[in-house]
C-alpha cells in the first residue's frame, strides 16, 4: 500500500439524504465511489472529515432540515468539507451566498462529478463544478451503498408542471435513461449480491425511451433470468393499460405501489392540475385489487392547497378510508416561489393545516393497523435488513410492511419466509412472525 492509500483511508466521509428515493439512489453512487476509494463512510452524527448533504426543496420543511443538517455539519466541525448538492441548490442556486458555509454548492446536473471534486480537494486541488460536464445519468451502480436495496434510476424530471410543486423547475423536463443502461445496471447490482432493486425517478410512469414505455421496461425486466424481486417507487397514476396491470401479477414484483393521489377532491385536483379525475384513480385500485385483492396501496395526501374547504377536505378523508391505505405521507401545502399556486388566492391558515394534518395521520394509523392485521396467518417473504445479537431480524415482506422475527439468520440481505403471527403496536406498529425452515 503506497502513502497515498493510507492517508485516504485516513479521510472520513458522511452522507445525509433528505427527500425521495431517486436522492437516495444518487447517493448510494456516490458512497460507492468513495468506498471504492477507500475512503472510510460513516455516520452522520460522528466526526467525518467531509459531509455530503443531499438536499430536498419540495417544501418549506425540506428546506427547513436541509439548512439543520448544513447547519449541523458546521457547528460540529467547522473545518470540515461540506458539500451541498440537490433539489434545494437548485431552487437557490441564484443565490449561493444563503448558504456561504457550505464548501461546495453543486447542482443536480454536476451531483455526478462529487467524488472527483473532493478527492481532488483533499489533494490541494481545486475544480469548479461549472468546468465539468453536465450529466443525469452518470451515476454508477453502486456496489455499496447505506441501503439492503438497491435503486435503479430510470428515468428524471417531469412535464406535467402540477401548480404547487416546484420539481420540475429544480429537476428539469422529464427525460428517460436508455433500456440497455438501465437493464445493464440491474446486473451488475445483481452480480454485487442485491436481491431486491426499486425502480425510480421524478415520474417513473412516463418513462419513454426507443419506443421501449414504462410497461415494456417493466416486462424486460422481469424477464431477466435471475433470482430477485422488483419494488417499484412512488408512481403517478396515469392510466395504465391492461399491460400493466397483467404486469403486477408477475412473481417478481412486489404487490406494493405508492400511488400519488394529493386530494380526493376532483375540485382540488383540477386547481392542482393533476393529470386525472378521482374516478381514473380509483378504476387503478379496483383494477388492481379485482386481480390482487391484499394488494398494499400507499399514498401522498396535500391539506391546505389554496381554496381547499371543508367539503373538500371530507372528500379527502372519505376516500382515504375507503381505499385502506396502509401508509399516508401527509404534508401541509407549501408555498413555492415559481409556482402557480403562490399566486393563487384563499390561502389557507397554518393552523387549519395543522388541524387537518392530525385528522389524516389518525385515519391512516387505523388503517394500517387493520390492513397489518389481514395477514396474521399468512406467510411472507422478508428481505433481512437488520440482525440483532439475540437473534431478532427486521426486514420487509414483499408486500413492503415491516416484520421481526427470531432466527438463525445472521446477516443481512437474505430472503426469508416467515408466518405472521401477530401485530406490534408500538411506536413503529409492525408484524411479528417465525421462520419457517
Amino acid at each position: 500500500m503506497n502513502q497515498s492509500d493510507k492517508n485516504l483511508q485516513t479521510k472520513k466521509i458522511a452522507f445525509k439524504t433528505l427527500g425521495c428515493r431517486l436522492n437516495q439512489f444518487e447517493t448510494d453512487s456516490i458512497v460507492s465511489q468513495f468506498h471504492q476509494a477507500k475512503y472510510q463512510i460513516v455516520d452522520f452524527n460522528d466526526d467525518a472529515d467531509v459531509y455530503v448533504v443531499n438536499t430536498c426543496t419540495v417544501t418549506n420543511h425540506s428546506d427547513a432540515k436541509s439548512r439543520q443538517a448544513s447547519n449541523f455539519v458546521k457547528r460540529k466541525n467547522p473545518d470540515s468539507i461540506l458539500v451541498l448538492t440537490g433539489c434545494m441548490v437548485n431552487h437557490y442556486k441564484s443565490n449561493p451566498e444563503n448558504f456561504k458555509d457550505a464548501t461546495y454548492f453543486i447542482d443536480n446536473e454536476h451531483k455526478t462529478s462529487i467524488f472527483n471534486i473532493v478527492d481532488a480537494h483533499l489533494n490541494n486541488e481545486i475544480i469548479s463544478p461549472d468546468n465539468l460536464i453536465p450529466s443525469k445519468f452518470g451515476f454508477q451502480p453502486a456496489a455499496k451503498t447505506l441501503h439492503t436495496r438497491s435503486f435503479i434510476k430510470i428515468q428524471d424530471g417531469c412535464d406535467n408542471f402540477c401548480t404547487f410543486c416546484i420539481v420540475p423547475t429544480v429537476r428539469g423536463r422529464a427525460i428517460s435513461r436508455s433500456a440497455n443502461e438501465i437493464l445493464d445496471n440491474i446486473h451488475k447490482v445483481l452480480d454485487y449480491g442485491y436481491k431486491e432493486i426499486v425502480l425510480t425517478g421524478v415520474n417513473i410512469g412516463r418513462y419513454e425511451y426507443e419506443n421501449i414505455n414504462f410497461e415494456k421496461l417493466l416486462a424486460k425486466i422481469c424477464d431477466l433470468d435471475r433470482e430477485f424481486r422488483i419494488r417499484i417507487s412512488s408512481i403517478e397514476p396515469d392510466g395504465y393499460g391492461n399491460a400493466f396491470f397483467d404486469l403486477l401479477k408477475h412473481p417478481k414484483i412486489c404487490p406494493h405501489l405508492h400511488l400519488c393521489l394529493q386530494s380526493g377532491s376532483d375540485n382540488i385536483l383540477l386547481q392542482m392540475r393533476r393529470m386525472y379525475s378521482l374516478k381514473e384513480y380509483l378504476n387503478i385500485i379496483e383494477k388492481i385489487r379485482k386481480n390482487i385483492p391484499d394488494f398494499n396501496f400507499t399514498t401522498d395526501i396535500m391539506v391546505g392547497f389554496p381554496g381547499e374547504t371543508e367539503q373538500d377536505f371530507e372528500q379527502s378523508l372519505k376516500v382515504i378510508k375507503e381505499v385502506g391505505f396502509s401508509h399516508i405521507h401527509t404534508f401541509k401545502y407549501s408555498v413555492r416561489n415559481g409556482t402557480r399556486a403562490a399566486r393563487m388566492e384563499n390561502q389557507i391558515p397554518e393552523k387549519v393545516k395543522t388541524e387537518r394534518s392530525k385528522l389524516v395521520r389518525e385515519i391512516a394509523d387505523e388503517n394500517k393497523e387493520q390492513y397489518y392485521k389481514t395477514f396474521i396467518g399468512k406467510e411472507q417473504t422478508v428481505l433481512t435488513e437488520k440482525v440483532s445479537k439475540n437473534g431478532i431480524v427486521k426486514g420487509y415482506g414483499q408486500h413492503f410492511i415491516p416484520l421481526s422475527f427470531k432466527s438463525e439468520i445472521t446477516q443481512a440481505n437474505s430472503f426469508a419466509k416467515v408466518l405472521i403471527n401477530s401485530i406490534d403496536k408500538g411506536k413503529d406498529i409492525k408484524l411479528i412472525g417465525t421462520a419457517i425452515d
